[in-house]
């Protein structure tokens, strides 16, 4: 049984996960500006010699949000990803999530995360040792549409069903797209007409009207957002006001420098260098700056900052300088 949505009326929302941003403190970020219903942990790496992240696993035995946290894996071995879940099982976790989408090349290259796509028989064998391991709590899945092409994706969705996973979170790109072409939500509503669990609809949701569009599309149980949600914290509670047909409340500039703020604060920030800490805040304003201005002015400018005081003087200038200026609820396109 799946932990109750925060709104039981409308579609699920969930927070993708992603490695070196989901962790506990962007989960307390996120959680300032609408949860999702639904989070899921940095996948913890499993292999013979692998113990649980610590780190990773402060997202869940800290977690204040509210919100159930699914702890993730990734792994081939099935000894070792049943020992691993069995250890995860102790903890306050809402269940465990088996990763079959990363396109990390340096990943899928160790057959594990949408490596594992290109072998049917393999990930028989892992779901069907997982689901006798995981009795107590959900058994969950992500995973994209295919490897290099989709031949394998029927092939899959029957293993979905025939171990009887409970969630499945499926991003419509191949591993081998990336995050790059057209996401085939054709192949997604097929997933929802297929398996017998819920299915979130993962793949370039990046607004609240594109959720809506999303789920119009698939007739998912839900909507789950990655990259986005970086650039626009407000996404989960935009998605619901829209699904609510309630009007998108606007972001005042000001608001989002206070996000940016926040992504600043980092728990380790003072004991990380400079340049480290500037890298890292612009990974975050990558996303954020394709909301802020159509000319991609900012974006441009922001990239070339050279220390953080010059960074939060260009964002003081062009968030602090007009109160009248609003947030993009939808990305400008060609920025």
């Amino acid at each position: 049984m799946l932990p109750q949505s925060s709104h039981p009326d409308l579609p699920l929302t969930a927070l993708a996960p992603m490695q070196d941003v989901t962790n506990l403190w962007f989960m307390k970020v996120i959680a300032q500006y609408g949860s999702p219903d639904y989070f899921f942990t940095e996948y913890f790496r499993v292999n013979d010699t692998s113990r649980l992240d610590r780190t990773i696993l402060e997202a869940i035995t800290e977690n204040d949000t509210g919100r159930p946290v699914f702890a993730q894996m990734i792994g081939e071995s099935i000894p070792d990803l049943v020992r691993t879940a069995k250890e995860l099982c102790r903890y306050e976790c809402a269940g465990i999530d088996l990763n079959m989408g990363c396109p990390a090349p340096r990943i899928y290259k160790k057959n594990v995360g949408g490596g594992l796509l290109r072998e049917p028989e393999k990930v028989d064998q892992i779901l069907g040792a997982l689901r006798q391991t995981v009795t107590d709590r959900p058994f969950t899945v992500k995973m994209r549409v295919g490897f290099d092409n989709t031949d394998n994706f029927y092939k899959i969705l029957d293993l979905i069903n025939r171990h009887n996973v409970d969630l499945l979170s499926l991003h419509g790109r191949t591993v081998k797209d990336m995050y790059h072409g057209t996401v085939k939500y054709d192949l997604i509503a097929e997933a929802v007409r297929w398996v017998n669990c819920p299915v979130l609809a993962n793949g370039n949701v990046h607004s609240a009207q594109s959720a809506i569009d999303v789920l119009a599309k698939t007739g998912a149980a839900g909507v789950m957002v990655g990259r986005w949600a970086i650039g626009n914290p407000w996404i989960f509670e935009q998605i619901r006001q829209g699904l609510q047909g309630e009007e998108i409340t606007p972001v005042p500039l000001a608001e989002v420098r206070q996000y940016i703020d926040r992504l600043w604060k980092t728990p380790t920030a003072a004991n990380v260098p400079e340049r480290a800490r500037l890298g890292y805040l612009k990974m975050f304003l990558n996303y954020v700056a394709l909301s802020i201005d159509a000319e991609g002015n900012f974006l441009k400018s922001m990239r070339q900052t050279q220390t953080e005081t010059e960074l939060f003087h260009l964002c003081d200038r062009v968030l602090l300088t007009d109160q009248t200026k609003t947030f993009a609820s939808t990305p400008y396109s060609g920025v």
